[in-house]
């Protein structure tokens, strides 16, 4: 009898766990239901939080908004540019993933979330960034400043003047970390977005952004636990990464990016009541994305279009250009959309590969899409033996 009820507790425990994972963990949502996958209208969406963004990754096109352009103070979701900015100047050349940082008193004084480094001691950038991506570290975020920019009031300057290249119109940092200022700090759920997408387009990012747990070791030999402060990583299939943030002004919020069959999402939520919500209302709106949009690839990259270009001063008469990349857009199911190619009449050689020939443009939702058209081969320009033999094929 002992044996059998042994036998069904199992059972029952291993049910459990597998439905738990078809969705994504209880812990997270609360026990709720995933978004209807019949329901079109993002009205029939009540988020709970201060506001919230939801953005095609590759377009940015909007999926869902509420509240959206509403200032609020984000925490640590700063340091979503202070990663950015760091791994720019890494592509850069400016610093190296392999250089040593000594960390500054003021930088090791830091509160809130660290990974407790020691002042005047050398740490790598490579370690440094993983402490400010996993466990959200504003030592490490403080040094890393220092490091590019040389103070962390000009790397907080670098930040502002990022924002605006990127249009982040209604965003001001005051300081790397997030951390409480004196100095009025703010951003939106639509301007997080953006920079998350941003960051997420440095591909060394998901190398730390995956990372659930880790022993670090100081140069001392003293040993911190880096833990991921994104829960979604573990408990949302699909989750490639994300930033949390937590103050008592800004209360608890989070931007992450998720992506399944295709369609790659980034979520925002600024401003939830407590940490499983931020959690579960982003995945409400992923649910919401993956059960209503689709993504539609008009042309893969490297795929030839229908439509040729006449090539002059070449042996060649005319070419047929490929997409650069995919050309494709998230749109809701059932939508219509229209698909156009901008391209001269003739070209003159010599075109080296790659050289962007036209676009494509694909209109959706009033919205314009462009996608570079390229040669895929190298035309010479046709020499003086060229023309002769030409002509003397016309005698």
């Amino acid at each position: 009898m002992k044996k059998k009820l042994i036998i069904i507790s199992a059972l029952l425990a291993l049910t459990v766990a597998i439905c738990s994972g078809v969705v994504f963990a209880s812990e997270i949502n609360g026990g709720e239901d995933m978004v209807n996958a019949t329901d079109n209208n993002q009205n029939a969406l009540s988020i709970s939080c201060h506001s919230a963004y939801l953005a095609d990754f590759a377009t940015g096109a909007e999926l869902y908004s509420y509240n959206a352009d509403s200032k609020h103070e984000i925490a640590s979701m700063v340091k979503i540019m202070t990663a950015n900015l760091v791994f720019e100047a890494v592509e850069e050349g400016k610093i190296s993933l392999d250089d040593d940082v000594t960390v500054s008193e003021y930088a090791s004084s830091m509160g809130g979330s660290q990974m407790f480094l020691d002042a005047h001691e050398k740490y790598k950038v490579d370690d440094l960034l993983k402490g400010v991506i996993v466990a959200s570290a504003n030592d490490a975020a403080v040094a890393l400043a220092e490091t590019v920019s040389g103070s962390a009031e000009g790397f907080v300057n670098s930040m502002n003047e990022k924002a605006e290249a990127l249009g982040m119109t209604n965003t001001k940092f005051a300081n790397p970390t997030g951390l409480p200022s004196e100095n009025e700090q703010y951003s939106t759920a639509r301007d997080v977005n953006v920079m998350t997408r941003e960051l997420m387009k440095h591909s060394k990012y998901y190398d730390y952004a995956r990372i659930w747990t880790e022993e670090f070791t100081h140069p001392s030999g003293r040993v911190t636990t880096l833990t991921n402060t994104n829960k979604m990583i573990r408990q949302y299939q699909g989750c490639l990464g994300g930033k949390t943030g937590f103050t008592d002004s800004a209360k608890f919020c989070v931007s992450a990016c998720a992506e399944r069959n295709g369609i790659k999402t980034v979520a925002t939520v600024i401003g939830a009541d407590d940490s499983k919500t931020r959690f579960g209302e982003a995945c409400r709106l992923f649910n919401y994305a993956f059960a209503n949009f689709k993504n539609q690839v008009v042309c893969k990259q490297g795929e030839k279009i229908e439509k040729s270009v006449l090539v002059e001063r070449s042996r060649v008469k005319a070419m047929t250009p490929v997409a650069a990349v995919d050309a494709s857009v998230l749109i809701k199911q059932g939508d219509d959309f229209k698909v156009e190619y901008e391209l001269p009449e003739k070209i003159k050689a010599p075109i080296s590969k790659g050289d962007v020939i036209g676009k494509i443009k694909i209109t959706h939702d009033g919205k314009e899409y462009y996608f570079d058209l390229v040669s895929d081969s190298d035309i010479a320009r046709a020499t003086i033996w060229d023309i002769i033999k030409d002509m003397a094929g016309k005698w």
